[in-house]
């Protein structure tokens, strides 16, 4: 026998995640819900929540869905072009807010201030990315550039291209960010080799490499905490 349908309208009013929005706060709701909202409709068979309960059991979880592409996303069924450029978009915006500063340049008096400012950014993604944060001489944050994505399990990244960018922006200093996508942020024998060349370019020009610290899921490694710089 044919399943039948479900629809949102099928729902009562105050089940519904727009409605329990309201009356409730986006807090209370669950992953799906909100998921629900940004797709705004689900398909034929498919109410919006369950649409955004499949597709998280697809993804495995939030993690899976937010360093997804839109060509990943619409090989999804039940989502298209739109639906897959709505939920970038509400991705992306919620990273920006994640890492937004209000007021003055952020300060770093600290390793856990460079990482509380790229952790949201970081800690999902599945390649690695390597990222400068350059310091004016009172240790604000003047500009963030991701300089390399890498593989899986490596990233490829030269002192030229790092202290380019810092010559470029006028750095009196600067901290080396980079991920591991297996969420353990214990420095490989790579990352120490990689920040001891770094910080030998840094003392050539005249650029203080301050730290490097590497990313996991949640919580981070300084190699200059470590003994390592």
């Amino acid at each position: 026998m044919e399943a039948k349908s479900f629809i949102l309208k099928d729902v009562p009013n105050s089940d519904r995640p727009r409605e329990r929005l309201m009356s409730s706060g986006a807090e209370a709701l669950s992953h799906s819900e909100l998921l629900a909202i940004l797709l705004r409709t689900g398909t034929k068979r498919e109410s919006a929540v369950l649409l955004a309960s499949r597709i998280l059991n697809e993804c495995g979880d939030l993690r899976g869905l937010v360093d997804m592409s839109i060509a990943e996303m619409t090989k999804i069924r039940g989502i298209g072009t739109a639906k897959a450029i709505q939920l970038r978009a509400g991705i992306e915006l919620g990273r920006r807010i994640a890492r937004s500063q209000q007021g003055e340049l952020p300060t770093i008096r600290k390793p856990a201030d460079a990482a509380n400012l790229l952790m949201e950014e970081l800690r999902y993604l599945k390649q690695e990315h390597f990222v400068c944060l350059f310091l004016n001489t009172k240790n604000q944050v003047i500009l963030k550039e991701t300089l390399s994505v890498g593989t899986l399990n490596a990233t490829l990244v030269h002192p030229r291209e790092v202290f380019r960018a810092a010559i470029k922006c006028s750095s009196a200093s600067l901290i080396c960010v980079h991920n591991h996508p297996s969420g353990d942020p214990t420095p490989s024998p790579e990352d120490i080799a990689l920040t001891k060349r770094l910080i030998d370019a840094g003392e050539l020009v005249g650029i203080d490499v301050l730290d490097h610290l590497v990313i996991g899921d949640n919580r981070f490694i300084s190699l200059k905490e470590r003994g390592h710089m």
